[in-house]
């Protein structure tokens, strides 16, 4: 069962597993680790917008939407979530067991890199 970290609440493994199982597209998971890494190995249809280019893109991004944010031990996604709950999203998440933990399938290659907030409803 996950807990609360910094005003953020932490999703565990189990959790993960099933919300990227869910055909409810809430919340919509992202990817925010380096593009290599991404393509190294990535939960399978998980869009990629590294920690870096979030700034760039928090207008495209809808505050009402449920986000949860993956990395590779659950700092960076962490420290993405504080940033845009301090920006006014209701709803953000983190997986604290970032891609350590993660024991279930993962895919190589650049599946989906986002371009566009929009990419995302």
């Amino acid at each position: 069962m996950g807990f609360e970290q910094d005003g953020i609440k932490q999703v565990d493994k189990e959790e993960l597993k099933e919300l990227v199982k869910s055909e409810s597209g809430k919340p919509i998971i992202i990817d925010v680790r380096e593009l290599e890494e991404y393509e190294e190995a990535h939960i399978p249809g998980l869009p990629l917008i590294p920690m870096g280019t979030i700034p760039t893109m928090i207008d495209q991004l809808d505050k009402e939407q449920s986000y949860l944010f993956v990395c590779r031990s659950g700092g960076r996604s962490q420290n993405v979530a504080m940033y845009l709950q301090n920006q006014g999203f209701k709803d953000v998440s983190n997986y604290y067991g970032g891609m350590l933990a993660w024991d279930g399938d993962v895919k190589a290659g650049a599946e989906w890199i986002v371009k566009d907030g929009k990419e995302l409803k």
